[in-house]
């Protein structure tokens, strides 16, 4: 059975329902350093009892000493900086834990707008950086859901769904059938370019003109 794993980073935690819910159905929790203060002030409300993460990974700049002695034993500490912690995380749990059948990152946003930035955009990286094969990785917010793709790609996303499309790609054209506002003809040289549209139909198809990457963000 494939395995839902939720890596949980130290922005703004999640209070509505739906990532709550993906939290509680995790097969595996992971928090990035001082995450895990917020994961446990929040634990009881989420799942009825007091509950630890499964690891707690990052160089450990955010997590107080006393509860670096405290919950040692789920602690790894990778003291790099090439990567932030999320993506120490994301590596971790893709060379550690078999028959992944997708991540979810929450508490990636919020807090300074550089790092919502930052890590919203690694999700691009990652699909360039590791061997994803058919795992889905995602942010998840109290907004909505943050996913990469790299070619032509079918949504499910129901009717009426706010839909935005990022790319680095400015040569990459994107051929869009169920959205209210056609991007056949989109130049992806600005983020706003493919903003603010939405699915007129349940499933949204978007058809790359060459294998490249692309950020859907649904709200």
């Amino acid at each position: 059975m494939e395995k839902s794993v939720v890596i949980i980073c130290d922005g703004s935690f999640p209070k509505s329902e739906y990532p709550q819910y993906v939290i509680r159905s995790a097969d595996f929790i992971v928090c990035c350093d001082g995450a895990l203060t917020k994961f446990l002030k929040h634990s009881r409300k989420i799942f009825g009892t007091e509950k630890l993460p499964d690891l707690v990974i990052g160089d450990m700049d955010t997590l107080s000493p006393s509860m670096q002695k405290k919950y040692a034993e789920i602690i790894i500490r990778e003291s790099e900086q090439e990567h932030n912690d999320q993506t120490k995380a994301v590596r971790w749990v893709l060379n550690n834990i078999k028959e992944i059948g997708s991540i979810h990152i929450m508490g990636a946003t919020g807090g300074r707008a550089d790092h919502t930035i930052g890590n919203l955009s690694l999700l691009m990286e990652y699909t360039r950086m590791f061997d994803l094969g058919d795992v889905l990785i995602e942010t998840i917010t109290d907004e909505g859901t943050v996913f990469p793709i790299n070619d032509t790609t079918e949504i499910d996303c129901g009717e009426g769904r706010e839909i935005s499309i990022f790319s680095p790609d400015n040569t990459l054209r994107i051929r869009s059938e169920g959205l209210a506002y056609k991007t056949d003809d989109v130049i992806f040289d600005n983020w706003w370019k493919a903003t603010l549209n939405r699915s007129t139909q349940d499933r949204v198809r978007l058809e790359f003109s060459h294998p490249s990457i692309a950020l859907i963000m649904m709200n």
